[in-house]
C-alpha cells in the first residue's frame, strides 16, 4: 500500500465509520448547547468567539465553535492554500447558524480536502508546505496531512463527546 493510500485512508475511514455517522440527526438545540457558564460558540448573528492568544485557562467550547474550527481552520484554509479551494479565514467566513448548515459546510470542505489530498503524488507528499502553513512551512506535506488527520480525528471525538454529555445531562432526554 503507497503512502497516499495510507495517509487518506487513515482519515477517511474514521469520517466514514465513525465521525459522520455521529452527526447524523444533530440538531440545533445541540449545536449550541453549552454544557459549562461562558463557553465560546458561534453566536446567531454569524459571529463567533475567538481572540488570540486565548486566554488562560481556554473557554471551553460548543458543538457550533469546535465545527467551525474544523471548517475554517482545518480544512477550508488549508484546501485554499493548496487545492485551490475558495479563500477562507477565520474573520471573513459565514459561520454556519444552524446545525444543518454546519453540517452541510462540514461535508463540502471535508469532500475538498479529501480529493486534494487523493490528487497528490509522492513528489507533491515529499515538497515542504510553504508560508502559508506557519511552523509547518518546511515541513513536507505528508507532516500536514498527518497533522489535517490528527486535527480531524482528534476535534471529531470531542464533537461526539459533547453530544454524548448533552443525551446524558439535559432535562429533555433524561
Amino acid at each position: 500500500m503507497d503512502l497516499i493510500t495510507q495517509l487518506v485512508d487513515q482519515v477517511d475511514f474514521h469520517w466514514t465509520q465513525a465521525l459522520r455517522p455521529r452527526l447524523e440527526g444533530l440538531t440545533d438545540t445541540e449545536y449550541f448547547w453549552e454544557p459549562v457558564p461562558g463557553c465560546w460558540t458561534v453566536h446567531p448573528d454569524g459571529g463567533i468567539d475567538f481572540r488570540y492568544p486565548p486566554p488562560q485557562p481556554e473557554p471551553f467550547t460548543t458543538i457550533a465553535w469546535r465545527m467551525a474550527h474544523v471548517i475554517v481552520g482545518v480544512l477550508a484554509m488549508r484546501s485554499h492554500s493548496h487545492f485551490g479551494g475558495p479563500p477562507a479565514d477565520y474573520q471573513s467566513w459565514s459561520y454556519a447558524t444552524d446545525a444543518a448548515t454546519a453540517l452541510r459546510q462540514l461535508d463540502e470542505e471535508y469532500a475538498r480536502w479529501i480529493t486534494g489530498v487523493r490528487s497528490l503524488d509522492d513528489a507533491a507528499l515529499a515538497r515542504p508546505c510553504g508560508p502559508a502553513e506557519g511552523p509547518y512551512a518546511d515541513y513536507p506535506m505528508s507532516a500536514l496531512v498527518l497533522h489535517i488527520n490528527r486535527e480531524v480525528i482528534h476535534h471529531g471525538a470531542e464533537i461526539a463527546c459533547i453530544r454524548d454529555l448533552y443525551v446524558h445531562t439535559t432535562k429533555e432526554n433524561r
